[in-house]
């Protein structure tokens, strides 16, 4: 804005905030943003939409593969959202998997790392709870009506409102969901930099938030339904702290499931850090050390050739 903004605290408490301090403040916000848009159009599509008559029944939900749509798309703004707010002042990671991948190749100091992640994985507790507090009334009336196995009162189905678990047809094994996680990430985290990438083709006008989405929404549509593409440790965690205090007990911590999987809880954490990592390399592998060496030749060919136009390639 044009106006001058005056700020709300005096001068001398916002000075701490110029620093680390402000950019743990906006990654907590950033993902709260997250996770309160993200995990909100999940509780749409799991127990409110059902609960308030809009579908064929109180416990009726994806009908049909189209309906998976809704939680893709959920997601992307979600993404979109997130970065918008917080990126002006820590770069908008909102992802431990993103913060890790920076400091390995993009010169994030290290020193930042540990507190980005805390404030992201508190960001995202912060905005389950707020999930819940809308939502609670719709999902316990969902659980109540729901039949199957259940955890202190909770479905399966409704903890998916908040953190992911595997596939039946992984069969309980780990590394299906592992491999799943690591590819997923490794994606998200090498078109992210290929996106900001200003030697490369990057999006500009301030439009790089909106095509990260579309990002999201991709791995969403095309990797989405082995492990719910968490595809970012804080987005899983947060809110599996979060069921675990409200009661769904084992389904958060280990992770477990009669008879379905066990020990999950680690996988959305780990396979995240590791697919960030390969993602930012094989991006500055395959692209990176390209457009390194061609800055240095001076006169960068034309995209697609290996040399400058002459009259002889006419």
């Amino acid at each position: 804005m044009a106006v001058e903004i005056q700020p709300l605290l005096k001068p001398s408490r916002l000075r701490r905030r110029g620093g680390l301090w402000g950019e743990c403040l906006a990654e907590f916000l950033g993902t709260f943003v997250l996770i309160s848009f993200g995990c909100g159009v999940v509780a749409m599509a799991v127990a409110a939409l059902p609960g308030s008559g809009r579908t064929e029944g109180p416990t009726t939900f994806f009908l049909g593969a189209g309906d998976w749509l809704l939680i893709t798309w959920g997601w992307a703004m979600a993404v979109i959202l997130g970065i918008y707010v917080a990126g002006g002042v820590s770069g908008a990671h909102i992802n431990p998997a993103v913060t890790l991948a920076f400091a390995v190749r993009r010169k994030f100091p290290w020193v930042k790392v540990v507190p980005y992640w805390v404030s992201q994985v508190l960001g995202a507790l912060a905005g389950a709870a707020l999930v819940y507090a809308v939502y609670h009334d719709a999902i316990n009336t969902f659980d109540d009506a729901m039949k199957g196995p259940k955890t202190g009162g909770h479905t399966l189905a409704s903890f998916s409102i908040f953190s992911t678990f595997p596939a039946p047809y992984f069969n309980g094994g780990i590394w299906g969901p592992l491999i799943d996680q690591v590819v997923g990430t490794a994606f998200l985290v090498m078109l992210v930099v290929a996106i900001i990438d200003l030697r490369n083709t990057a999006v500009k006008a301030n439009l790089g938030p909106l095509v990260i989405g579309f990002v999201v929404a991709a791995i969403g549509m095309s990797f989405g339904a082995n492990a719910g593409y968490a595809i970012n440790p804080a987005r899983d965690f947060g809110p599996r702290l979060f069921t675990w205090m409200e009661g769904w007990g084992e389904l958060a911590f280990p992770g477990s499931l009669a008879g379905a999987f066990s020990g999950y809880w680690w996988i959305p954490i780990v396979g995240p850090l590791v697919g960030g990592v390969i993602g930012v390399l094989v991006y500055d592998l395959f692209i990176g050390d390209v457009l390194h060496v061609r800055a240095q030749q001076g006169e960068l060919p034309e995209p697609g050739r290996t040399r400058p136009t002459t009259s002889d390639d006419e």
